[in-house]
């Protein structure tokens, strides 16, 4: 027991290290001074989730917290980072073979069409996942208004691990089963068999996309109501931030989303494969 725990630990230790060392150097690349920045270091947490499975998800939450401590965008808002960036680093994992007609239900070697495609999918539904609880939290503490944030931060934690993560983790994943060292190598019987893993991912898609959809909703303008912010012209002002109905009307959602740990369980391919 005590060597499944060191393992976990190496795991997010590797994790938190690998991704903390390539985001630090694109600090100086600001998408959004002081908040984000070009994130070549966003085709890791996919690749390393499904390699590592929860301990690639405070391993990506570690990592983001050193980035922004070392890259000099530590602030309020690196809390809800933390949260978002742990999402990003567990959905994959989690939802991996539970997506119905888009699972391949092989494990994720990339080496066919099909397992591409879920790895696409699932990378999405993170990327969406972790900008939501950000842009929120942003929101929240009355920074930037969610349709800006949640937008850019969405789409760079896509496109690049879109195009190099299945590349990357083609090269990985046979290489790290060898090793011993896949999730299902260290994790306990007991944390692979609780929960149920289609649950999971209604909670994870139905939460990260419904509070998206009624973040940017709220924040363009679509739904057309009164401002919290002082002196705004319009419901659609970018400059707004603050606004009750997208604060309060979010939250049910991340509640859902928030659940994901408990709720959700890994597929594992039939004994003997």
């Amino acid at each position: 027991m005590a060597a499944l725990a060191d393992d976990r630990l190496d795991g997010a230790a590797l994790s938190a290290g690998l991704y903390a060392a390539v985001l630090i150097p694109f600090k100086p690349f600001p998408l959004i001074p002081g908040i984000t920045e070009i994130r070549v270091a966003q085709v890791l947490p996919p690749v390393l989730s499904l390699l590592f499975g929860p301990a690639a998800a405070w391993g990506t939450a570690v990592g983001n917290l050193i980035g922004d401590m070392v890259g000099g965008t530590f602030g309020p808002g690196s809390l809800f980072g933390f949260v978002g960036n742990f999402f990003l680093g567990l959905i994959p994992w989690a939802l991996w073979g539970w997506l119905g007609p888009l699972s391949s239900r092989e494990e994720p070697t990339m080496r066919n069409p099909r397992q591409v495609v879920e790895f696409i999918v699932l990378t999405l539904i993170s990327a969406i996942a972790c900008a939501t609880v950000i842009a929120w939290g942003l929101e929240v503490l009355r920074l930037l208004p969610f349709a800006v944030l949640g937008n850019v931060i969405t789409l760079n934690n896509f496109l690049f691990p879109a195009v190099l993560g299945p590349v990357l983790l083609r090269f990985l994943y046979e290489r790290v089963k060898r090793w011993g060292l896949l999730w299902t190598d260290v994790l306990p019987e007991e944390d692979l068999s609780r929960g149920r893993g289609f649950l999971g991912a209604a909670l994870a898609v139905v939460g990260a996309l419904g509070a998206f959809v009624v973040g940017n909703a709220v924040s363009l303008g679509v739904l057309d109501v009164p401002a919290f912010g002082a002196g705004a012209a319009s419901a659609g002002d970018p400059r707004l931030v603050g606004n009750p109905l997208l604060l309060w009307g979010c939250a049910p959602f991340l509640v859902l989303l928030a659940l994901l740990p408990l709720a959700g369980r890994p597929w594992r391919p039939p004994a003997g494969r």
